[in-house]
């Protein structure tokens, strides 16, 4: 299968706790996606990575595989900037999965790229394609499958494939939860990525979880400001806390818990693939 040449990408990851971030920023990560994107029958899965994803593949070396293994991950949250500087990135800034979509759109509005939304409840999804071609004239939502609660069964994935092949979506966007979407995007290209070799374009995937909600007004989304500051996470758990509180008060503790003894060197993690 061929790869796409992306320069930038050369020096390899920043390894966070054995989870390889690739050394992006808004700019850095757009240029290697329409590289990859543009690339006849290239097919590969971007994963947004944050304290959460890095928390959960300790407890789960394949998740840590699913990430190390990745087209890119990017570094969704400031402490995987942060993470990144310390390890030799100075370039290094936060490439946030809802930002990242919209500036994807805002680049596809004049050329023949196409997306594709798969996700969300019911409903959210057609939603959101209505949004987005509202708010970026010419650019193209081809398809958009919303899947029940539970894996797929071989039918439904074989249905999936099908709209996929019919529509020919450059860019797959996946609105699951972490980790479920990571683990669906490479187990989907594992088992059924050879069925777009032959395209003259690439398929890329990518999870960005709570972007269906915040593009399609399901839920408020942080100010700037708490984005950069490295605190959206409290900004989210005071809007829903009953789902997200024990996430980020057992993973925050975690993850702090852990890069200590990793950045003095204590201990040292691998990158496994």
């Amino acid at each position: 299968m061929p790869t796409p040449k992306i320069p930038s990408l050369a020096e390899g990851r920043s390894n966070v706790l054995g989870v390889g971030i690739s050394p992006l920023n808004l700019e850095l990560a757009q240029e290697a996606l329409f590289a990859g994107a543009d690339c006849a029958g290239f097919s590969g899965y971007v994963t947004i990575t944050g304290v959460h994803g890095v928390i959960e593949s300790q407890a789960d070396e394949e998740l840590q595989k699913i990430h190390n293994r990745s087209f890119l991950s990017t570094p969704d949250g400031m402490p995987m900037v942060w993470m990144g500087r310390w390890n030799g990135f100075g370039h290094m800034d936060r490439v946030y999965g809802p930002e990242f979509m919209l500036n994807v759109f805002t680049a596809t509005q004049e050329t023949e790229h196409r997306h594709f939304f798969f996700g969300g409840a019911d409903g959210v999804a057609q939603e959101l394609k209505e949004k987005l071609e509202e708010r970026f004239p010419g650019a193209t939502v081809a398809g958009t499958y919303t899947p029940p609660f539970r894996p797929l069964t071989e039918d439904e994935e074989e249905e999936l494939v099908q709209q996929i092949l019919s529509t020919k979506p450059h860019f797959f966007w996946v609105g699951l939860s972490t980790p479920k979407q990571e683990r669906f995007m490479a187990a989907f290209l594992d088992k059924y990525g050879d069925r777009f070799r032959d395209w003259e374009h690439g398929l890329i995937m990518l999870g960005v979880g709570a972007a269906f909600d915040f593009h399609s007004g399901k839920i408020d989304q942080a100010p700037r400001w708490i984005q950069r500051s490295g605190f959206e996470w409290l900004f989210r758990v005071v809007k829903d806390p009953k789902r997200l509180w024990k996430r980020y008060a057992i993973g925050n503790t975690l993850f702090i818990s852990k890069i200590i003894p990793a950045m003095m060197g204590v201990k040292n993690y691998q990158l496994k693939r």
